[in-house]
């Protein structure tokens, strides 16, 4: 792997982002982080989480001011994201604040030096989930995060997420229109379709504004996938249960959720 992604990390600009950005996002969103104590005060440690809200996904903006505010700026926090998020003007900016391309060798590398990976396995599969079925746990079938956590002998903290689905209506994935266009050919499986302000009706582009709905983030205990299932365990079996805990805390935060956007 390239190493300078990792050493691009600048504390400097974590801060200007959290001092900016954090305090937009807790008051647009109303957002809340519980349950930081659950990441181990050392070592590394990846948290999984369900992924939300489309394109402008407030996930990150939400999650890092909270997390440094927490651990303070002497332990990074990596973000994998798909090579494509580091491309164009903004690629500099987002590998200083510690945004890094998802692969296992860069969540080894930044895991084995102690510092905490946040990793969305769903990707745009699970940011772009109908708002109708938003509270639904759903990796599309993707594991590598159990693999990558059992290689660099970390503990993975399930970390569940509320309300940004409700930021526009999601319609549909669609992976109907991808087919009927030939996106497949060229690794595109989704076509998005939401509707929302100012735009209205929007196939990814142009993104409509997040509505400022409540989102709640909740980082649940630790799971150590060696003491549970053992020095060879089965890779189906953790995510099963990886899903099934994240599933539970996501129900219990619904069942509390009075009113879409308004929490």
């Amino acid at each position: 792997m390239d190493t300078s992604e990792l050493d691009a990390w600048d504390p400097v600009a974590a801060r200007q982002v959290r001092s900016l950005a954090g305090p937009l996002a807790k008051w647009w969103f109303r957002a809340e982080v519980r349950g930081l104590d659950n990441i181990p005060p050392g070592g590394g440690a990846l948290v999984v989480a369900n992924h939300s809200g489309g394109m402008l996904t407030p996930d990150v903006l939400i999650f890092a001011p909270e997390f440094y505010r927490h651990f303070g700026y002497g332990r990074p926090l990596y973000t994998l994201a798909h090579y494509g998020v580091l491309m164009g003007p903004t690629g500099a900016l987002l590998r200083r604040i510690g945004v890094i391309t998802a692969s296992r060798e860069n969540a080894a590398a930044a895991l084995h030096s102690g510092a905490v990976v946040l990793v969305f396995p769903g990707g745009d599969y699970d940011a772009y989930r109908p708002t109708f079925g938003a509270n639904t746990i759903d990796f599309n079938g993707r594991t590598g995060y159990i693999r990558t956590a059992l290689a660099a002998d970390v503990p993975i903290v399930p970390t569940v997420s509320i309300g940004a689905q409700e930021s526009q209506l999601f319609l549909s994935r669609g992976h109907w229109l991808a087919k009927r266009l030939g996106l497949p050919r060229i690794r595109m499986d989704i076509l998005p379709v939401s509707f929302g302000l100012p735009f209205g009706p929007s196939v990814i582009v142009p993104p409509n504004l997040p509505l400022p709905t409540k989102i709640v983030t909740e980082v649940l205990p630790p799971i150590d996938l060696t003491a549970r299932f053992g020095t060879d365990p089965d890779i189906d079996e953790a995510d099963s249960h990886i899903r099934h805990v994240m599933q539970a805390a996501l129900d219990r935060l619904a069942a509390k959720r009075r009113f879409p956007v308004v929490g």
